[in-house]
């Protein structure tokens, strides 16, 4: 018999109490872990970000085009590697507008060079460079709306008005985080041919891959200072600081959500101070007797924070084993096959596992501090005197 194994027994003093706490803990962790995801699977496009890549776009605002010969002045410009241009085509299927997912012209001959963690067959590949109307869509995306390779799809244009139809060349797979499995990409030149005036001859934002990460500083303001002579100014930045200005838009949100996350903290911390410090005035008698004779108040209060560190640790552990799969087999891929322009990934991360369980422990220690300083100041006298 030792301290550990005594401050574990107490915790079997009560069995309801100590399974209703452990479960509130549980549920508590749960809501955290689902918070934390929903906020990684927010940021992931930044976290993951390439670092070799650099986004040229209109000095003023995302929304405002540039020339496409700009994206071959960036080719003239030291030290950029490939180089590709996009647009944002902003269409959906007709009488689907709520289901949202992410589609862009490009240029295939140079998208696959910029985009290299792109995963696609050969002959997909061949296909898509060959189909002046050919598309390729990330495996989530087809799954999600039972797309395959020779499909034809029909997609309903906002921004650039109309009917546009579409065949599936390829279906691509991701070997990095930093570019989804739910996207829609087609041929530059099919959207030009059909745009109007103004839009002729334009493209979104330039793309180009650095060969060495170390200068894209420098080469992004190498790029700038080529147009800033011009009537259209540019901005370049790393892909993750373009992809972290998209962000900007829900920072109002998601700081709510950090404040939700915090507040659920609280009163899981609550839920244990609470149980702790009821087993603490339970026991006043008991602690008495053990003072009587010779327990020191530093082994009383091992007692205390032996209990918590148990009712802690059990809460996050089964938070942890309800939350994983519930997270990810059922809540993620339902966000992913629905929500896939917003949520193209969304897992529990490695690292909010170990935070959610850390921190069950931790906030049950600073639950039972209080519990735990006033055990150590025991009168032993007043102890003995109470009963029950």
């Amino acid at each position: 018999m030792n301290l550990a194994s005594i401050a574990i027994k107490n915790t079997r003093r009560n069995i309801f109490r100590t399974v209703l706490t452990v479960v509130g803990v549980a549920v508590a962790m749960l809501a955290f872990l689902l918070l934390r995801t929903v906020l990684s699977a927010w940021l992931v496009g930044a976290e993951y970000a390439a670092k070799d890549r650099i986004a040229t776009r209109h000095k003023v605002t995302f929304v405002m085009w540039l020339p496409k010969h700009y994206a071959e002045d960036v080719k003239q410009i030291p030290g950029v590697g490939a180089v590709t241009y996009m647009n944002w085509f902003g269409a959906h299927l007709p009488g689907k507008e709520s289901q949202f997912f992410a589609n862009l012209a490009t240029d295939p001959k140079t998208f696959l060079d910029v985009y290299d963690e792109i995963s696609l067959p050969a002959d997909q590949k061949q296909n898509w460079l060959e189909d002046r109307r050919g598309a390729i869509v990330g495996a989530v995306l087809a799954r999600q709306f039972g797309w395959k390779v020779g499909d034809k799809v029909t997609l309903e244009g906002s921004i650039y008005p109309g009917m546009w139809e579409f065949n599936i060349d390829g279906i691509y797979s991701a070997t990095r985080k930093s570019i989804d499995q739910s996207s829609f990409y087609f041929n530059w030149e099919y959207m030009n041919e059909l745009a109007p005036g103004p839009a002729k001859e334009k493209i979104g934002w330039i793309s180009s891959k650095v060969p060495n990460p170390s200068e894209a500083g420098r080469v992004s303001k190498a790029i700038d200072k080529l147009f800033d002579p011009r009537d259209i100014q540019t901005l370049s930045m790393s892909e993750r600081a373009m992809n972290t200005s998209f962000l900007g838009m829900m920072s109002t949100l998601l700081t709510a959500m950090q404040i939700v996350s915090l507040v659920i903290l609280l009163i899981m911390m609550l839920i244990l101070g609470n149980t702790i410090a009821m087993g603490v005035r339970e026991r006043t008698h008991e602690y008495g007797v053990l003072r009587a004779i010779g327990f020191l108040p530093k082994h009383l209060t091992a007692f205390v924070l032996g209990e918590a560190t148990v009712l802690g640790l059990a809460g996050g552990l089964l938070g942890l084993a309800l939350g994983v799969p519930l997270i990810n087999q059922g809540v993620g891929r339902f966000m992913e096959e629905n929500f896939t322009g917003f949520f193209p990934y969304f897992r529990v991360a490695d690292k909010d596992a170990i935070i959610s369980v850390v921190l069950s422990i931790v906030l049950a220690l600073i639950a039972a501090a209080v519990p735990a300083y006033q055990v150590s100041r025991l009168n032993v006298i007043n102890a003995l005197r109470k009963v029950g």
